[in-house]
């Protein structure tokens, strides 16, 4: 008998993207919880992992809760992709290394990673197949967007098929679209009919409606969420259970369930980065902006807690 696949597309997956900065530990262990199918690390530099930065090791850390769960790198050389490959095969509990192709940032962008590879389709298929050649985990994943300038999606999903990936996740945008041109959902549809390999699609999805609405159009294989799971991580349970309204509750469960993985995670520094967290979880809520003019204030844990069981 086979083993059971930890992925199952017969249903749309929903993923909690890679973001800088947000999806630590604590934030995917929350996403978990509430119904995320797949998390993924925040994206690793190569260049960090195989020199073995301290902060770096601690950003492969996982929840016990987090099964199946993806490591990202960037890179843009062979031989350092691989070795940071091999340092990952020696860590348990990861189920799939998944390539960034996609990030934007002119830091990354600069250095030849992320998506600059897509401007040399050969060098992304040289840099995933040495993923694929040696990694020792049941996944190998591109993250892409659909060009540098240019919109070539048909041509990028055909690359990273051959280099025989599981899936693929697209944003919709070229590298040029940073955050802000309007996500070609037409081009993640082209994508998806242009392969065999399953598309993930992504992109502005930011509540329950956008994320069927996108399934039905692009006939994806599922979503993934980044930046429209920041301060509403119930996107997760929604998409999860097929429910759209969710009680405040819940809400606040969810809210202190965050901040207390943040803390065991990061120690009392966990309250300072919890400041930003909070400035996305009160959107929307009457009394917001004091609201967070205080939390500005404040480094307490406990006085932070007594201030969210209050306000929310």
């Amino acid at each position: 008998m086979t083993k059971k696949e930890k992925l199952d597309f017969s249903k749309p997956l929903v993923v909690l993207a890679p973001l800088a900065g947000y999806t630590d530990l604590p934030f995917r262990s929350v996403a978990k919880k509430f119904g995320a199918d797949l998390t993924i690390s925040e994206m690793i530099s190569s260049n960090a992992l195989v020199y073995k930065s301290q902060k770096t090791l601690k950003m492969i850390e996982k929840s016990p809760s987090e099964d199946p769960y993806f490591v990202q790198i960037a890179g843009n050389k062979p031989e350092l992709v691989r070795d940071a490959v091999l340092l990952l095969n020696d860590v348990e509990g990861i189920d799939g290394i998944d390539l960034n192709c996609g990030c934007p940032a002119p830091k990354v962008f600069n250095h030849g990673s992320g998506s600059n590879l897509l401007g040399d389709l050969k060098k992304l298929e040289e840099i995933l197949s040495t993923v694929k050649r040696y990694s020792n985990k049941r996944y190998t994943t591109a993250k892409v967007r659909l060009g540098v300038n240019e919109k070539i999606p048909v041509e990028i999903g055909k690359a990273v098929e051959a280099c025989g990936v599981d899936f693929v996740s697209v944003h919709g945008r070229t590298r040029a679209g940073k955050y802000k041109a309007p996500v070609d959902y037409d081009a993640i549809k082209a994508m998806k009919a242009a392969v065999n390999v399953p598309v993930i699609a992504n992109g502005d999805i930011k509540d329950f409606d956008k994320a069927n609405e996108v399934l039905d159009y692009t006939k994806a294989d599922g979503v993934m969420i980044g930046r429209g799971s920041i301060g509403k991580p119930w996107i997760f349970y929604q998409l999860k259970h097929g429910v759209e309204d969710i009680s405040e509750e819940l809400k606040k469960e969810i809210i202190l369930e965050h901040f207390d993985a943040t803390l065991r995670f990061h120690g009392d520094h966990g309250a300072l980065m919890f400041r930003k967290l909070l400035h996305s979880y009160s959107k929307g809520y009457r009394g917001a902006n004091e609201f967070r003019d205080i939390v500005n204030k404040i480094s307490d844990p406990s006085v932070m807690r007594d201030l969210i069981e209050n306000f929310f």
